[in-house]
């Protein structure tokens, strides 16, 4: 049962990511006039836009709910006394959004102690929005959805997540082992949407070597109410650090962690 605590949260939260989602969808129909900052590396990047998209978020809830705990891509961890922390991407996806490739979105979770309660993922350039609760069911514009129950490694489609945290190896020998197992890759930059994708059923399933909790953490909600599995996240301290990622249908699951394992094993000769 949800709480009316719960309640509002969600509520709340559904409204807010609409209007966090066009706020992006502006500054991606105006990406001339966006100033555009280098992290790490050329392919970790901040803009203007994911800025003004988490400030916004950020000062909404911290009207409504000020006791909420908040943990933000861009401006970090603030405890809260409540009980609830949000955990907001807003704009998984930058590389692809400031190049004009529309695979990006908004990614809120909400958590209640160490639960994620309700994920919540925006794709404002197709306008398709995938929520979740815990215990609800999963949704895409209000529909119900679920995993490809039928779908295997040699016929379906997996998404793998890379990035400059993990050694290349990493990424390469998945690919190989994949590969020889007769199944196919996809990735299209953002981690969020390609867990959607398999809540969906449009992925077998999902993995990335490491991946942040505000990349993952609603589209997680959103394949376990899909009847799909995960991989525990975050493990440890993993809130912070991030960690391994893996989501799948549950017919998949057994042999995509072989997999993995194996990938591990041939990355460490």
């Amino acid at each position: 049962m949800h709480s009316a605590e719960d309640d509002a949260r969600y509520e709340f939260a559904h409204a807010l990511t609409v209007e966090a989602g066009e706020l992006a969808l502006a500054h991606f129909r105006n990406l001339e006039a966006l100033v555009i900052e280098e992290k790490k590396s050329g392919q970790d990047v901040v803009s203007m836009a994911d800025r003004e998209v988490e400030d916004l978020i950020r000062t909404r809830i911290s009207a409504a709910f000020p006791d909420d705990g908040f943990l933000g891509e861009e401006t970090g961890l603030t405890e809260g006394a409540s009980g609830y922390r949000w955990v907001v991407d807003p704009i998984d996806g930058t590389s692809c959004f400031l190049h004009g490739y529309r695979e990006w979105c908004v990614s809120v979770a909400l958590m209640k102690s160490d639960e994620t309660i309700a994920g919540l993922v925006y794709q404002p350039t197709v306008d398709e929005f995938f929520t979740a609760r815990k215990g609800s069911g999963a949704f895409l514009n209000g529909k119900p959805i679920r995993v490809d129950t039928r779908a295997s490694i040699a016929n379906g489609l997996l998404g793998l997540g890379a990035n400059g945290r993990v050694p290349i190896r990493s990424i390469t020998c998945f690919a190989e082992v994949l590969l020889e197992a007769g199944g196919m890759f996809i990735r299209s930059g953002s981690g969020a949407l390609m867990l959607a994708h398999v809540a969906c059923g449009r992925l077998a399933g999902y993995y990335e070597p490491h991946i942040n909790a505000w990349d993952c953490l609603a589209a997680l909600c959103l394949i376990r109410e899909a009847g799909g599995w995960t991989a525990d996240f975050p493990v440890s301290d993993g809130l912070l650090t991030g960690g391994k990622v893996v989501g799948a249908a549950p017919q998949v699951s057994d042999e995509l962690e072989t997999l993995i394992e194996l990938a591990a094993a041939r990355a460490a000769l």
